[in-house]
């Protein structure tokens, strides 16, 4: 019976038209630099109860930009809207300049590459799972991503080395082996911006600290989004933006925002403490 629904379901995702869709004479995204703005966006999942106000930011080619606040102040409803899961009710998202309302969905999504908090795994081999990144890369190449991500040496200890089955969803691998791929994921597909979604809240302070460097490299050179609930792996970040109520209240680099009483440093002292 199980098996019937699952196929009902099924079916009807694959009848389901999607709401968002390319524009009629959407253009690809070229050659991109990276360089992100929102203007005076507004938007809404209920009119009733606005998600996102009058939001303004940007960030530079290689510049990181981190987002913070209290759970539901609107972060990842942002960047939501930049991968346009959803359009906005009012105001603009670019990407160099380009209205991603104007381009193709397509090349869009390969300009953003994304570290979720909860990777996806399929119950496929280690290698099969790092193609769906890019499905034309060599073997070399996914070993030369994975290498990036510090989990090469790890793989090659598993008895059936990058033909191993991870399980469904991962199951046969520890939390931060999981984490590591999808970082070697998103190496693979070399993206000009990235997202990283609270990328190391699902692993222990242990692993996230040995996780932090494979990040940094990803960093290098990119565009990059963070959303971060621990807020030690956000201080070397060039601006730190606070978000609540789906607006930006604070702005500026760790050692400014911590100077003066603000939520920032509200939110700093509940986590780390008044040191």
């Amino acid at each position: 019976m199980s098996d019937l629904v699952d196929a009902e379901r099924l079916l009807y995702l694959l009848q389901t038209k999607p709401t968002i869709t390319d524009k009629e004479g959407a253009k690809d995204l070229e050659k991109v630099e990276g360089r992100v703005a929102f203007h005076d966006v507004c938007f809404s999942y209920d009119p009733r109860k606005p998600t996102v106000q009058d939001l303004s930011l940007s960030v530079e080619p290689g510049q990181t930009v981190a987002l913070v606040g209290e759970t539901g102040a609107g972060k990842s409803s942002i960047m939501k809207l930049l991968l346009r899961f959803y359009d906005i009710d009012e105001g603009s998202i670019t990407i160099d300049g380009y209205d991603i309302r104007d381009i193709t969905l397509s090349s869009l999504r390969n300009a953003l590459g994304v570290v979720p908090q909860d990777p996806l795994l399929f119950n496929a081999s280690i290698l099969e799972n790092m193609r769906y990144a890019r499905p034309s890369a060599t073997d070399e190449e996914i070993y030369a991503a994975c290498r990036s991500a510090a989990i090469h040496d790890k793989i090659l200890s598993f008895v059936d080395g990058y033909n191993t089955k991870v399980g469904e969803q991962g199951v046969k691998l520890s939390g931060g082996e999981i984490q590591r791929l999808a970082i070697a994921r998103v190496f693979l597909k070399n993206p000009p911006i990235l997202i990283l979604d609270e990328a190391t809240s699902a692993v222990d302070t242990n692993t996230e600290s040995s996780i932090q460097g494979a990040l940094d490299e990803l960093k290098r050179a990119r565009s990059t989004f963070v959303i971060a609930h621990r807020l030690s792996t956000i201080v070397s970040a060039d601006k730190i933006l606070v978000i609540h109520n789906g607006q930006v209240v604070e702005s500026g680099t760790h050692a400014e925002l911590i100077s003066i009483d603000g939520r920032y440093k509200e939110l700093w002292n509940k986590q780390v403490g008044n040191k």
